[in-house]
């Protein structure tokens, strides 16, 4: 019988590390199923091509999540998914200006901002890439994962604080990889696209003395991770040494 989202916060508060051992993503549960999701147009269009392009990944990534979990005996629910065509005001004690896309944990929310550099005219996976770790982080918190994790972050000195962060984060990069590893088949991109993915994942590592969210190298090393394995078991940030998760 699976482990309750309590038993493994219980588990993980009282080992040395944070790790997840075998309990959110089980060894025996396999791999998402290889699945298609052809991308939408997005270079042109607009807002109202942003949101078709976005709506479309997020109901693939719930159709393969929702497929795997059945196998963990990890109830699973959609996350609900909001979209601001203007970042202003606060959302989720977010200041929408400040981001481009967030999970909110206290509403089990995608929030998706649909203008932005990180959007706007994009012909790479970038913004695919955006939607499954923001996924992830929904992941996360259905396996208890994340409630585990705050009460070691609040727990823990503040030295250990911000490396417990970037494990948390990276592991939502390696799961964002486990999911498009599935459906990269379905994708009409070439070796050339995803080098590209890569540079800009690189690219969007930690910066002026943020500790985050971990390095772009440690950010690509857990998303390559995810791709190559295709394991959701794979994804285990809290066992990895110090050195893995700068």
């Amino acid at each position: 019988m699976p482990s309750s989202p309590l038993t493994i916060a219980v588990l993980l508060l009282t080992t040395t590390c944070l790790s997840p051992g075998g309990d959110p993503f089980p060894e025996a549960a396999g791999k998402p199923a290889v699945t298609s999701c052809p991308e939408t147009p997005l270079s042109s269009g607009g807002i109202p091509r942003h949101r078709e392009y976005l709506e479309t990944v997020v109901k693939c990534l719930d159709k393969s999540w929702r497929a795997y979990f059945a196998r963990t005996g990890v109830r699973f629910k959609e996350p609900a998914v909001h979209f601001h065509e203007e970042p202003q005001g606060i959302v989720c004690g977010m200041r929408l200006a400040d981001v481009d896309a967030f999970y909110c944990h206290g509403g089990r929310s995608l929030e998706f901002t649909l203008t932005g550099r990180w959007i706007d005219n994009r012909t790479d996976l970038y913004p695919f890439k955006v939607a499954a770790h923001e996924y992830a982080h929904h992941l996360q918190t259905l396996t208890g994962l994340r409630r585990a994790y705050e009460a070691r972050y609040r727990a823990a000195a503040p030295t250990r604080r911000t490396q417990l962060q970037r494990r948390f984060e990276l592991q939502a990069d390696c799961l964002a990889g486990v999911f498009m590893g599935s459906v990269r088949s379905s994708l009409a991109r070439t070796e050339r696209d995803w080098s590209a993915l890569y540079e800009a994942i690189r690219a969007n590592g930690d910066a002026d003395g943020r500790r985050s969210h971990g390095t772009g190298a440690g950010r690509a090393y857990w998303f390559r991770r995810g791709m190559t394995t295709g394991s959701p078991a794979a994804c285990d940030t809290w066992s990895a040494p110090a050195s893995r998760v700068s």
